[in-house]
């Protein structure tokens, strides 16, 4: 095997990256083929011959050559401005992006398997109480998002000639480098804690998939197959050769997919929420939610519920790579605040249709995962479908999350130990008909090990809506409510005891509060979890 270093300075290596610093770009016009044709034939080839059936002989043709002509116009080179454009982002930020492309990226974002919890959490608040949470955590990331649009460019909100390009950049010139530094701990550990939750929610889809199939072979599924612990045994195993694929450009075409499945999933819950409610005649649920047998256990289980509504609006720290994507004028956050409106209603809406159909359904005994509770649907392939769905999302969501850190942590390794040859050195192998693949042994060895710890945290503490809590009770209030009030503050030099200093300093304290209570009740909820 042909043996390389990573280092970018190497003289020996030059050879190895394109003139414009990235890695080296093998791919062919074959490469390219083979790529679009695997990403493109999938499962909808079954639907064609009833797509055609439908529209006839003459329609049938000549719709697939009409969008057939329309995809190739949109994909051919009308476009070029003489720059690489390394991902999907980037050519929508050279051919300017508009409120509707940051519309859809912020909605991608934000809907993920984080819905699924929303129709527990409303039944532990009650129909009143849940849904009033869900417009308040709406409002206060409106709210931040306002005031994050205003921190892209530098002094003036809209002719400022410094312009951010990440939250970490914008944390890192108004509030300084040690801010930054501080802000990227929650940045990573959101990534890290990301990847543990993923891991369990993984799991539990593809138990219940395998729980439904020998179900209905066997008519017992107390005697059907394995733990949750074996199922996220594999998930991890699939992330370790994941985890190999060397950086973030590698897996745009997973993103897509992910994003993808994750509304598909979405809507059929939704869907079988609806459908449940018509068969029950009735909307189940309270005013007041589940009962409990004691105060207590009732102030906790709020406490849960509070945090995965906030899990479930994400979207304050990629906010600002949305806006490096947009056209001038008008200015960037004009564009960007009528866009987190439009963005944040359509969620909010879709949120509350998922959240409230699944209490209206099951009432009471209103699942963690929503899907879970149509374990024993008619129509059970197509809640195993909804669980494929999630397991594929969650397939391409943990690589998105985690590839960031893993770049975070080896650049950092490689620049701090030049010579080291392990941290440095690349081995490219060759197999039989397969292109050269890059190995190094830092990359197989901590990624390896950070797969590892988050499939064993899972398996020590595989509680869903626990942990969602506890993610949004760690990263909610400093990501999406202090980092943003500290930088308006500072940018706009805004005066003490003023009344727009007084209501955003209330605000933070208020989110400190909910945060405080949030992870407390979270961590509460996985010790009783883990010694009943």
């Amino acid at each position: 095997m042909d043996v390389k270093t990573s280092l970018p300075t190497a003289t020996s290596v030059i050879g190895a990256y394109d003139d414009d610093g990235h890695v080296k770009r093998t791919g062919t016009l074959w490469s390219a083929v083979a790529h679009i044709i695997t990403a493109v034939i999938g499962s909808g080839l079954l639907s064609l011959a009833w797509s055609t059936s439908q529209l006839g002989w003459i329609g049938g043709p000549v719709a697939f050559l009409c969008f057939a002509i329309i995809t190739c116009f949109f994909i051919s080179p009308f476009f070029i401005t003489g720059k690489r454009n390394y991902s999907y982002m980037a050519a929508v930020r050279v051919n300017h992006g508009t409120v509707w492309t940051a519309v859809a990226h912020i909605v991608t974002g934000a809907i993920g398997s984080g819905v699924l919890s929303l129709a527990w959490s409303i039944a532990q608040l009650g129909w009143i109480g849940g849904l009033l949470t869900i417009v308040f955590f709406a409002a206060i990331t409106l709210l931040s998002s306002f005031l994050l649009s205003n921190t892209y460019r530098s002094p003036d909100p809209e002719l400022g000639p410094h312009r951010s390009s990440s939250y970490l950049d914008a944390v890192n010139l108004h509030k300084g480098e040690g801010n930054s530094r501080f802000c990227g701990v929650f940045v990573n550990v959101s990534l890290y804690g990301l990847g543990i939750a993923y891991v369990i929610t993984a799991a539990i889809s593809m138990r219940a998939i395998q729980k439904s199939n020998c179900s209905q072979d066997n008519g017992n599924e107390e005697t059907c197959g394995f733990g949750d612990g074996y199922f996220m045994f594999i998930f991890g195993a699939m992330q370790v050769l994941l985890s190999q694929i060397p950086n973030f450009h590698n897996i745009q075409w997973l993103s897509i997919l992910a994003a993808i499945m994750s509304f598909a999933y979405a809507f059929i819950g939704m869907g079988l929420s609806i459908g449940q409610v018509k068969e029950n005649g009735h909307a189940e649920g309270s005013i007041e939610g589940i009962p409990t047998s004691s105060g207590m256990e009732k102030l906790w289980l709020i406490a849960q519920a509070l945090g995965d509504i906030a899990f479930s609006y994400p979207f304050s720290v990629i906010l600002i790579e949305i806006q490096d994507t947009l056209k001038s004028p008008p200015p960037e956050n004009v564009t960007m605040k009528r866009a987190s409106t439009i963005s944040v209603i359509i969620t909010t809406f879709f949120y509350l249709c998922c959240g409230c159909f699944g209490y209206a359904a099951f009432g009471n005994d209103t699942p963690g995962n929503l899907l879970a509770g149509f374990a024993h649907y008619n129509k059970h392939w197509l809640v195993d479908f909804s669980n494929a769905c999630i397991v594929i999302h969650l397939v391409g969501a943990y690589q998105v999350y985690s590839q960031p850190l893993f770049a975070n942590v080896e650049n950092w390794l490689r620049f701090k130990f030049p010579d080291s040859e392990f941290a440095n050195r690349t081995y490219y192998l060759k197999l039989p008909l397969l292109p050269a693949f890059p190995l190094n042994f830092l990359r197989l060895t901590f990624r390896t090990a950070y797969v590892a710890s988050t499939t064993g945290i899972a398996m020590i503490f595989p509680y869903f809506n626990q942990i969602l809590g506890v993610l949004a009770g760690i990263i909610y209030y400093p990501l999406s409510i202090y980092f943003p009030v500290e930088m308006y503050l500072s940018k706009g030099n805004i005066e003490e005891w003023t009344a727009k200093w007084t209501m955003l300093r209330t605000s933070s304290i208020v989110g400190f509060l909910v945060g405080l209570f949030t992870l407390i009740g979270s961590i509460e909820g996985i010790v009783s979890a883990k010694l009943s």
